[in-house]
């Protein structure tokens, strides 16, 4: 998975050679696809972090930050959908998942 992580930011990187690129909400370029990448960066390193066996840690502050500000746009269908889906591919509980995305405080 890591892998899959890693070439998604690699693209950010090539184009900005000072490291891998936030979301920019004012930015006109900024697609709906550009805020899904986001969230299934959250969600992929929110699994591979707590629930895989990795010793690669993915999950970072920026790809937190990128989550939340595409949370605010995206509709709720769309990202309950994600977390579906990201949940039956790498056997984990949809219910399980959602404490680890959304932990009660």
């Amino acid at each position: 998975m890591a892998d899959i992580l890693s070439s998604s930011r690699q693209t950010d990187e090539v184009s900005n050679p000072a490291g891998p690129m936030t979301l920019d909400l004012n930015d006109p370029e900024l697609e709906f696809s550009n805020l899904v990448d986001a969230y299934i960066t959250w969600v992929l390193a929110v699994i591979n972090d707590e629930k895989l066996d990795s010793e690669d840690q993915l999950l970072t502050d920026e790809i937190s930050e990128d989550a939340l500000n595409a949370m605010r746009f995206l509709p709720g269908d769309v990202t309950s959908a994600i977390e579906t889906s990201l949940a039956r591919v790498y056997d984990v509980d949809a219910e399980e998942l959602a404490n680890l995305l959304f932990p009660e405080d």
